[in-house]
Parts: structure tokens; sequence; C-alpha cells
């Protein structure tokens, strides 16, 4: 086991779980043409992720515990590359479902314990890693959309995500095995559902446009691209990546921009680019401008969530731990229903017509960016 620091090792981390994720998106057009359905009925396949993930959220934190991260989160990780690359051999929606149900009860078991260990290792070592630790989930998720375009030009995605497996079981043993955890550092339990106060939905409006689109962004860029420029496999699965790059490069500054400027005003500078990048999206006559787009919807949807976590801490009303657990859960709800719920309308009027969906709800967001504050 290498000696790397706490907050190396939640990189190391994050960076790893986003690349055992992320490699399915740049071939979900192929796994659709591969079982010859239509974008609806991919989407109903895509759906036993989020209710897999939803199931763990309830109950996985004390097993969790009970486990350990040291011993659970360098297993976890290629236990999730390996239910992606069963998954992918499904021949029918049906059975994607019911392959992607555990595949997102161990998505949320890591979601879990890396969020958590992050949380703790800010603690430990007396600074703030959160956004940070995020920017190498988006490293991670960038590296997988170029891995996954390269691969798209030689494999199946079969052999593709079967390839993943000891890439990603390499990483997580040399950075994560035998790892020392940070200590807990809560002092109350949030509720298994916590049920948002007025000024907590306020926040919760403001993130529904940024994890809508995060989630859409990452199911369907690659079926974008196919049918709306009949692209290559290979710019498939760059347009997973350019979401990724101006994202991922957000995050890493994050922090110092919100100490500098309020959070309310740079959600709304975030917001903007969101919706300039939604239009382009929706409207571009060329390829290569549509990938500026994604590039630009990955910059809006960086630090609308944190910043939200954070508003909804310091409202005072409620135990900081109740309002984040809102917050978290519907929001978290929006990233993972909302993107397989929109194949219905991509099948319905076009795969250009589910990214609009999310421009009224920009609007919305830009409305009540007030709620997360000013300047402290």
């Amino acid at each position: 086991m290498l000696n790397l620091a706490p907050q190396t090792r939640v990189y190391a981390g994050f960076a790893a779980y986003s690349f055992a994720m992320g490699n399915i998106f740049p071939r979900l057009a192929d796994v659709q043409e591969g079982m010859d359905v239509t974008t609806a009925q991919l989407g109903m396949g895509l759906i036993g992720a989020p209710i897999g993930t939803l199931i763990s959220l309830g109950f996985s934190a004390k097993l969790m515990e009970r486990i350990g991260f040291g011993r659970a989160l360098p297993l976890a990780i290629p236990i999730l590359a390996c239910l992606y690359a069963l998954a992918v051999r499904a021949p029918n929606p049906l059975t994607l479902f019911l392959l992607l149900i555990p595949t997102g009860i161990a998505i949320g078991c890591i979601e879990i314990m890396l969020n958590a260990e992050a949380d703790r290792t800010e603690a430990r070592i007396g600074r703030r890693i959160m956004n940070r630790s995020h920017a190498f989930w988006s490293i991670g998720f960038f590296a997988a959309g170029l891995f996954g375009a390269r691969m798209a030009e030689v494999f199946t995605p079969q052999t593709h995500l079967l390839i993943v497996i000891p890439i990603v079981t390499l990483v997580a043993m040399v950075s994560l095995w035998g790892f020392d955890p940070s200590p807990s550092t809560d002092t109350h339990e949030a509720p298994m559902f916590a049920w948002p106060s007025p000024g907590v939905l306020l926040i919760i409006l403001v993130t529904v446009p940024a994890m809508l689109l995060e989630g859409a962004s990452m199911d369907w860029s690659a079926i974008y691209m196919r049918d709306a420029f009949q692209a290559t496999e290979f710019w498939q699965g760059i347009a997973v990546s350019a979401f990724a790059v101006l994202q991922g490069g957000m995050r890493f500054f994050a922090d110092g921009v919100v100490e500098r400027f309020s959070p309310a005003s740079l959600a709304r500078v975030l917001l903007v680019s969101l919706l300039v990048g939604c239009l382009i999206v929706v409207f571009s006559p060329y390829a290569w401008a549509a990938l500026a787009g994604f590039a630009l919807m990955g910059l809006g949807t960086s630090a609308i969530f944190p910043l939200a976590v954070s508003a909804a801490a310091r409202r005072g009303d409620r135990p900081a731990s109740v309002n984040i657990a809102a917050v978290a859960q519907f929001a978290f709800v929006m990233f993972l229903i909302g993107p397989p719920m929109l194949g219905h309308v991509a099948h319905g009027w076009g795969i250009r017509a589910a990214f609009a969906i999310g421009l009224p709800f920009i609007v919305i967001s830009l409305l009540t960016a007030g709620a997360l504050g000013r300047k402290r």
C-alpha cells in the first residue's frame, strides 16, 4: 500500500469510482442498437440504477459503517465495474433494468462512503476538499469518456467494460486497500427521509436544472451526437468527455471563488452558463458547437449542488444534518430519475427536445438563486 495523504486517497477514490461508472455512457448508443429498441424503452431499462441507488441510500450508511470504509471501499469500486460489465450483456430493457438494480445499490454505497470520507477528511486536515474531491470525479468521468471513445473504435461494449474491471481494480487496490478512515464528525443522525422546510425547498429549486441536465448529459449525450449529427462512436465518447472538462476545472477552484464572491452570485453565473450551453445543444446545427454546449453545461452544473448543501446547512432552522439530507435526497432523485424519463421525450419529440426540458427549470433557478445566500 502506498503511503498517501488522506486527501489523496479520497481523490483517488472519486476518480476510480467515476471511471468505473462512466465507461457505460459512451456506449449507450451501441447498447440501444444491440437491443434494437427505442430511446423510451432504453430509458425504462436505465431506471434500474436509480431505483437501486435510492434503495441503497436508505439502509447502506449504517451497514458500511459496520463493515468499515477501509475494508468496504476498495472492494465496492471493482464490484461496481463488474456489475456494469454484466449489465451491458442484457439482451433487452427488462433484463437491463433488473441488472442495474444491484449496480445502483453499489453506487449508493460508494456515494455515501466517499462523500462521508471527504467530509471527515476536511475535519482531519483542517481545510476544504469537497469541491476538489468532486473535481476528481469529473476527471475520472472525463477519462472514461476518452477511453470509451477509443474502445468504441475497436471493441464491443461487452468487451470494453470487461477491460475496465482490471484497470479499476488495480487503482482501487493500490490507492485504497487498507487505508485508515478519518474519524466520524457526525453530531446528529440524519433521518432516512427528510421533508424540506419552505426555505430548503427554495434551495432545492436552485439545484433542479443542474442535477437534471448533468444526468441527462451522462445518459443521452452519446445518443444525441448519433441522432443529431450521425457522429461516429469516437465522437459520441468525446461528447461525454466534453461535459466533464469545464465541470472538473471549475470544481478545483470553486471554494476560493465562493470566498471572494457570494454563493448566490456564483450560482447565477453558473446558471447562465448552463442556460447558454443548453440552448446551444438544443439548437446547434454543428457538431463542434454542440460539444462546446456540453462543455458550458458542465461548467454550469459544477458547483450548484455543493453551494446548495452549504446554504442548507447554514439556515439554522433545523439541525444541519436534516437540512442537508433534505437537499441531497430531493436533488439526487432528480439526478437519477429525471434523465431516464427523458427517454420518453426523446422518443416522442426527438433527442434535442429532451434537453430543452431543462430550459424552464434554469429560469426558475435563476429567480430563486438568492436562497443560496450573500457573501459571509
